[in-house]
């Protein structure tokens, strides 16, 4: 299985809030799971939380792929092809 482009050119961006989900922690919400902007390095929480924010900042911006920002985990996904690696 081939990988997509947008999962094959995504580059490697520091956090830019390292501590969690940008908008939850300005905001005081809780959140899930973690995932990272493969873009810009924007911080947003996963589908499972209260506010998706990472679903969000794909919605709002068309950055197509994010990381896992949880421990342990390394797997990315695109939106835009709804693709894993």
């Amino acid at each position: 299985m081939a990988i997509c482009e947008h999962l094959s050119s995504a580059a490697d961006p520091s956090p830019r809030t390292p501590d969690g989900c940008e908008e939850c922690l300005a905001a005081g919400s809780p959140w899930v799971h973690l995932r990272r902007c493969l873009t810009c390095g924007h911080i947003g929480c996963c589908d499972s939380s209260p506010n998706k924010h990472a679903t969000r900042h794909f919605h709002e911006v068309a950055h197509p792929v994010v990381q896992s920002y949880e421990p342990g985990e390394q797997w990315r996904w695109c939106y835009v092809d709804n693709a894993m690696a």
